[in-house]
C-alpha cells in the first residue's frame, strides 16, 4: 500500500508531536534571524537536531514550513481581538485591553511578520495572508468603534474606519518599541490605551488622571 506523503504530515500534525513543535520552532527562529530567502532545509534540521527525512515527514518544503508559521501568527493576533463577556459591557475597559492585548500579540510575533512582509513582496501567496490579517484587524476595531459610537453615543476623532487604521499603525510602531525595550512596557501599554480611548472619544472617567506627564514611550526612542 502506497503511503500519501500529506497524509502522513496531517497525522503528525494532529498528534501534535514533539519533534513537529520543534522543528517549526527551530524554523521560527532560523527565519527569523536569516529572513526567509537565505533560510534553508539544512538550517531548520540543524536547529531542530534531526534530520532531512524527519523534516519531510512533517513539510513538504521550507514554503510549507513558513506558511505554517504565518497561518499560526494570524490565528494568535485574531485572538488577542477577541473581547470576553465581562468586557464587552465597559467600553473604556473593552478599548484599553483589547488594545494591549493586541499589542502583546504584536509585539511577540513582531520579527516574523517582518519576515512575513519582506516575502509578500514577491510571494503572492503569503501577500494574500498578509492582507488578510491587516483586513480582519482593520475590520474588528472599525466594528468595535461603530458598535461604541452607536450604543454610547461616543464622537470619535475620525471615521470608524480610519481610527482603525490609526490605531493599528499605533500598535505596529510601539511593538517595535516594546521588542528592543520590554522593560517599557507599563508605559507604553498605559498610553497606547490613553491614545486609543481619546481617538474614540470616551470622555475621561471622573477622578482619572490624565496620561500625559508619565513618561514618554516614543517610537523614535
Amino acid at each position: 500500500m502506497t503511503t500519501i506523503p500529506w497524509a502522513t504530515r496531517e497525522k503528525h500534525d494532529r498528534a501534535g508531536s514533539a519533534q513537529h513543535a520543534a522543528l517549526l520552532a527551530a524554523a521560527r527562529e532560523a527565519f527569523e534571524d536569516n529572513g526567509y530567502a537565505t533560510t534553508t532545509v539544512a538550517d531548520i534540521t540543524h536547529r531542530a537536531g534531526v534530520s532531512r527525512a524527519t523534516f519531510y515527514v512533517y513539510f513538504a518544503s521550507k514554503h510549507d514550513v513558513f506558511a505554517h508559521l504565518a497561518h499560526g501568527l494570524r490565528e494568535e493576533l485574531r485572538a488577542s481581538q477577541s473581547l470576553t463577556p465581562d468586557q464587552a459591557g465597559d467600553v473604556r475597559r473593552a478599548a484599553v485591553e483589547a488594545t494591549v492585548a493586541y499589542l502583546d500579540a504584536y509585539t511577540r510575533n513582531v520579527r516574523l511578520l517582518t519576515v512575513l512582509q519582506h516575502q509578500a513582496l514577491t510571494d503572492p501567496v503569503q501577500r494574500a495572508l498578509l492582507d488578510d490579517i491587516e483586513d480582519h484587524t482593520l475590520r474588528t476595531t472599525t466594528r468595535f468603534i461603530e458598535r461604541a459610537v452607536a450604543e454610547h453615543g461616543l464622537v470619535p476623532a475620525a471615521p470608524p474606519r480610519d481610527v482603525a487604521r490609526a490605531a493599528g499603525g499605533m500598535v505596529a510602531a510601539y511593538a517595535a518599541v516594546l521588542h528592543v525595550h520590554p522593560d517599557r512596557h507599563g508605559d507604553v501599554a498605559r498610553h497606547v490605551g490613553a491614545m486609543f480611548v481619546r481617538l474614540l472619544g470616551i470622555p475621561e472617567a471622573a477622578g482619572r488622571p490624565a496620561a500625559a506627564g508619565r513618561g514618554d514611550p516614543s517610537p523614535a526612542a
